[in-house]
């Protein structure tokens, strides 16, 4: 099943592609790029299915009518902002900015938040649309806690800032291995893989 990724995020195209190989699904994760690229999209759905379900539609438009689209949103959810910066975790420090100017900004809003109260949780939604309308939607989440300062050079957007629970290192620092097993992404291409196998049997 080929299934095109409606992002322009290459770190997430390696990383969907890199899970199918690990699990030996007979997926290829085709980039945007391939499509002539992924439409711009005003992410304002005001959730993560919402906004997956948005540039889902975008890059399908562009697609012959029997594709796959699969679209990817997620986010960081931090108790002590109510659940912020969540669905505008991308946007976090202005339309502008990009992740490092995102990352910095969460250390800085976090300062004066006592290490006990520093719980955040990674969510991932995983959208898949097809023929006929067709619509799947798989969910992920990770439970852990916010550091006062980065730590690690893997990874990317908040991954060195956040310690998932049951460990000591930040998902920048734990690698794509450890990652690969615990994080949000990967428990909702869990749920994902389960799908493909048994729509794989059907064809």
């Amino acid at each position: 099943m080929r299934l095109f990724l409606a992002s322009g995020n290459r770190h997430k195209a390696e990383e969907l592609q890199g899970l199918a190989a690990a699990a030996q699904l007979p997926l290829e994760i085709v980039s945007a790029a391939e499509a002539g690229g992924m439409p711009d999209v005003e992410e304002n759905a005001g959730t993560f299915v919402g906004n997956a379900r948005l540039k889902a539609q975008a890059l399908l438009a562009k697609l012959p009518a029997d594709s796959w689209v699969l679209a990817d949103d997620s986010g960081v959810c931090v108790d002590a902002l109510g659940g912020g910066p969540g669905v505008e975790s991308a946007y976090f420090a202005g339309p502008q900015h990009d992740a490092a100017a995102n990352l910095q900004k969460l250390v800085d809003v976090m300062r004066p938040v006592a290490d006990d109260q520093r719980g955040a949780q990674f969510r991932c939604v995983l959208l898949v649309l097809g023929p006929g309308e067709k619509e799947f939607v798989f969910e992920g989440e990770c439970r852990g806690r916010l550091l006062r300062a980065p730590r690690g050079g893997a990874g990317f957007g908040y991954d060195p800032l956040f310690v998932p629970d049951g460990h000591e290192q930040s998902y920048a620092e734990l690698g794509d291995a450890v990652k690969s097993q615990i994080s949000h992404r990967a428990r909702a291409w869990t749920k994902l893989a389960d799908w493909a196998r048994t729509e794989s049997s059907r064809t």
